[in-house]
């Protein structure tokens, strides 16, 4: 198992629950493999439990194009115990969901769900000006808009009632074309990632380093921290909800990296 990936993965923690669209309601499976592996067919990557190959919950093949993805995939299957917990791991739910396509999504499709979320983007909707609240939101959220207005070449404004931002046809093909410049299963981790924030533009500045993963998801939970540091935080319930959301980005993003990369991992394996 690749040393590198593991140390990746165990930097994030892994949620008991997981929410969102990729989610599903799984039995308890006794762990019923003693060990993980990944093999090569076919010029794709199979992630190998003992000796059978795991496949999809729509009874297809598990087959990946990146080698690490497929190394990072059989890690979360290794670090299961005695049962095993399918909602803590995220990467096979993406790639579960990029390879059977439930939906039967088209890059078009994904693009312009992305796309349309803009408007109702999290970052753009601002408390008053007399809010206590408003100038943490301009402290925080301004200059993450404002790199995406350089980045992209938008012009979006926030909103402080509750009219929808504009969003010109100008930055929404700025970004369509960004996101048709990526492979159809990268589509699927963005958009996850999305769903997860509640944000393209939080999004985009963690796929793009502008952000931590960490910090996205902090923004993102902007008005939460800020009610609690009025109201106080219940350790157990809300640092448990905040892992968990940075476990599901984390992920996400990992999974586009890896769908985006042309990087493949080699080892000689010492006979």
């Amino acid at each position: 198992m690749n040393k590198v990936i593991k140390n990746l993965l165990a930097r994030f923690p892994q949620p008991a629950v997981s929410f969102g669209c990729f989610s599903r309601n799984y039995a308890t499976v006794k762990r019923f493999y003693r060990k993980t592996n990944i093999s090569f067919c076919d010029g794709k990557y199979e992630v190998m439990l003992d000796q059978r190959k795991l496949k999809t919950p729509g009874g297809k093949v598990f087959q990946v194009d990146n080698e690490s993805l497929a190394i990072a995939v059989a890690a979360e299957w290794d670090a299961q115990r005695e049962t095993i917990d399918r909602t803590s791991m995220h990467l096979t739910s993406l790639c579960n969901t990029a390879i059977d396509n439930p939906n039967r999504l088209t890059k078009v499709d994904l693009t312009n769900y992305i796309v349309n979320y803009l408007p109702t983007d999290t970052v753009l909707f601002q408390c008053g000006e007399e809010d206590d609240l408003a100038a943490v939101q301009t402290k925080e959220w301004d200059p993450v808009i404002a790199w995406f207005n350089e980045r992209f070449g938008g012009n979006l404004k926030k909103s402080r009632d509750i009219n929808t931002p504009h969003v010109s046809s100008e930055t929404r093909m700025n970004v369509g074309k960004y996101l048709m410049s990526h492979r159809e299963s990268a589509l699927h981790g963005i958009t996850y990632a999305v769903d997860s924030l509640k944000s393209v533009i939080l999004t985009f500045a963690a796929l793009d380093r502008f952000l931590t993963t960490e910090r996205a998801v902090l923004l993102s939970r902007l008005e939460e921290e800020f009610q609690l540091g009025y109201w106080g935080r219940v350790e157990w319930a809300h640092d448990s909800s905040q892992q968990e959301l940075q476990a599901r980005v984390a992920a996400a993003v990992l999974f586009v990296y890896f769908n985006s990369s042309g990087h493949f991992v080699k080892e000689k394996i010492a006979v």
